[in-house]
């Protein structure tokens, strides 16, 4: 059903970060569509799951992003500087995991990864 050509990225809203994962993402996987899902610090939201409404807002807009455009890739985004998650490298790290755990109970037929994006704004896979 999918239409070919997309990767997904659940990113926090930073529009510093925007760029550096759909550069990575394209430039890693060939393809020319990345579905942004932001939020800010998704990956504590994922992690703690206080909040069942955005847990399932994330799941849903998922949903749409690989069974409706058949994304063949989810990256899970951590990052410097965040205002909504502002906590250290290794605690992100940590909460990357914990989501991607999560997001795996889900049963999305895709690839799961966990990228951080770092002070100089560069993409790297963590996960």
């Amino acid at each position: 059903m999918g239409h070919g050509g997309f990767v997904t990225a659940i990113n926090c809203m930073d529009g510093r970060v925007q760029q550096p994962v759909f550069d990575y993402m394209s430039r890693e996987y060939g393809m020319p569509y990345v579905d942004m899902i932001t939020e800010p610090g998704p990956i504590k939201i994922l992690e703690e799951q206080d909040s069942a409404e955005l847990v399932e807002s994330i799941r849903a807009r998922l949903d749409v992003s690989v069974r409706g455009h058949g994304s063949s890739v989810i990256a899970v985004v951590g990052h410097y500087d965040c205002t909504g998650n502002p906590v250290d490298r290794e605690t992100q790290f940590r909460q990357t995991a914990a989501s991607i755990e999560l997001i795996k109970t889900w049963g999305f037929d895709a690839e799961l990864i966990g990228l951080w994006v770092n002070e100089e704004w560069n993409a790297e896979r963590v996960i």
